[in-house]
């Protein structure tokens, strides 16, 4: 049986800042949870409960590489949603702690060894945060 989209359950997770930041930090990326963590100064059980009301929200997918645990989002097949997801991810770019919370992913993507739990944690996939020499 074909599941429906929920649309409740898509506009709910969408009204949480924590989840919000997530997104913004995913972009157009694959994150670690590890980068989350950091970034956003919180707890991980804090963050994959968050991240799991977004994959039941048919918003991101996750995907396992090791011990590591990467999101990425993943647009949703209602046609009304997905436009409202990418309206959403736009304007998140013009608000201060989303540019912050960006700021600091490029930090941690070029200097993981500053940042306590990225020791060893992989960098997002497409991220072209800095010159590698």
């Amino acid at each position: 049986m074909k599941q429906t989209f929920n649309m409740e359950l898509f506009f709910q997770a969408l009204a949480d800042q924590t989840r919000l930041r997530l997104l913004n930090l995913m972009g157009d990326k694959e994150i670690c949870v590890c980068y989350f963590v950091e970034i956003l100064d919180q707890l991980q059980p804090k963050i994959s409960r968050h991240l799991a009301y977004l994959r039941r929200a048919g918003i991101v997918e996750p995907r396992r590489d090791g011990k590591w645990m990467h999101y990425r989002i993943l647009m949703p097949q209602h046609a009304g949603a997905a436009i409202i997801l990418q309206q959403t991810l736009a304007s998140l770019k013009d608000e201060r702690v989303m540019q912050s919370d960006t700021k600091k992913l490029l930090k941690a993507c070029c200097s993981p060894a500053k940042f306590n739990g990225l020791q060893g944690a992989p960098i997002p996939l497409t991220a072209a945060c800095c010159e590698r020499g």
